[in-house]
């Protein structure tokens, strides 16, 4: 599959959802998980501005890559961030889109509130 490195060094990142673990089979609840690896997969939201625009993106993430203290709002560093074109078919409608994966996500905020 087609992977696309994206630059994420001249955007400002921060937290749209907090970390939630990446679900394979609605219907059943599995959770999904690396192929190589069988980490566990999160997706987090991250608000991602850029050039005076603003953009939601959902990325995959491995377990280990996502930092513990990721709330809502809470400014983020990227690490290794991919966009992969998608397409499928199901009940003869396709779909395309992009995914975003990223190998970790680090918080930027330097406060802790006790």
């Amino acid at each position: 599959m087609r992977q696309i490195p994206v630059d994420t060094s001249a955007a400002m990142m921060m937290v749209a959802q907090p970390p939630a673990p990446k679900i394979a089979n609605r219907q059943t609840g599995e959770v999904a998980t690396d192929r190589e690896t069988g980490t566990t997969l999160m997706t987090v939201d991250v608000m991602f501005v850029m050039d005076g625009n603003a953009e939601i993106l959902s990325l995959t993430v491995p377990q280990t890559g996502v930092a513990d203290e990721l709330t809502m709002g809470t400014p983020v560093a990227l690490t290794g961030v991919v966009a992969r074109p998608w397409e499928n078919e199901f009940n003869g409608q396709k779909r395309h889109g992009i995914s975003f994966r990223a190998v970790a996500v680090t918080s930027l905020s330097t406060s802790k509130v006790a």
